[in-house]
């Protein structure tokens, strides 16, 4: 069967138009698949500081406590006041101090070392406020300073004092300073010395002095003082003056003495010759 002329043409119309179509649709380009990026998890912010609380993860109340006493503890290596003292230089110097003071002492040297004992104790104190070694530091501050008979060693005694019982009451140092306030505590201290009398002539007697004023009683809240009088100072001797009268004119020049020439050499003459 023969194709007509115009069914062949259609067909090679169709044919070119397809391919046509297909060149084109190879010949465009394609847009790129978008690729999946991860999107990035937000960080903290560098420099800030984590507000959680590493001791809430504690499985106790036990071990949140001894994590809270951790944390706020001193380190070991950490030096403080102008000795640049450590806790452990702070509490030895106060235990060497017990025995070096005796039963009661005023030697300048050793408050010297406690003066800077206590200072580091306070500059620790206010960077590590609730450090649990404190409790120990003050009440062997506490146990030295009372042997201090000086006004200034005295009343910081006993400002540790009632420091251990009202901060620490619940610890043994605060419990036995407690008790030592429930007894009665005085503080000791020298007063200034004073001249010894004049002896007075023989035959004469003393005046009669009334008697002492009795000391009131401490005010509550604070300890009873007992001034220490010391010993009187004898006088210094004045070197007795011999009674000689002194010329108030001008003292008279001396004049000079005469100087002496050599004596002349007398004149030697020869005896006569005998007969």
């Amino acid at each position: 069967m023969r194709l007509s002329l115009s069914t062949f043409s259609l067909s090679t119309f169709s044919f070119t138009l397809a391919l046509a179509s297909s060149i084109l649709v190879f010949a465009v380009p394609q847009s790129a698949t978008p690729a999946v990026v991860a999107t990035p998890k937000p960080t903290a912010a560098p420099g800030k500081a984590s507000t959680k609380n590493v001791c809430d993860e504690t499985k106790s109340k036990w071990a949140h406590l001894k994590c809270e006493e951790f944390n706020s503890s001193a380190p070991g290596d950490e030096y403080f006041g102008r000795m640049k003292m450590s806790y452990l230089g702070i509490d030895n110097t106060y235990k060497d101090g017990v025995i070096s003071a005796g039963a009661y002492t005023t030697d300048p040297h050793l408050i010297a070392k406690l003066d800077f004992a206590t200072e580091a104790l306070r500059r620790w104190a206010a960077k590590y406020p609730n450090d649990p070694e404190l409790a120990r530091s003050y009440y062997l501050a506490v146990q030295v300073l009372r042997k201090v008979y000086t006004q200034s060693e005295q009343q910081v005694t006993w400002e540790f004092m009632h420091l251990l019982v009202v901060k620490y009451g619940n610890t043994y140092f605060g419990k036995t300073e407690k008790a030592v306030i429930a007894q009665g505590y005085t503080e000791h201290w020298f007063g200034l010395a004073q001249l010894c009398p004049t002896p007075l002539p023989l035959g004469v007697l003393p005046e009669a002095t009334p008697n002492a004023t009795p000391e009131p009683s401490p005010a509550p809240g604070h300890p009873a003082v007992d001034l220490i009088t010391p010993p009187c100072v004898q006088p210094s001797p004045v070197p007795d003056q011999p009674d000689t009268l002194i010329p108030l004119g001008p003292s008279p020049t001396l004049s000079p003495a005469p100087m002496l020439g050599p004596s002349p050499n007398p004149h030697v003459t020869k005896a006569p010759n005998a007969v």
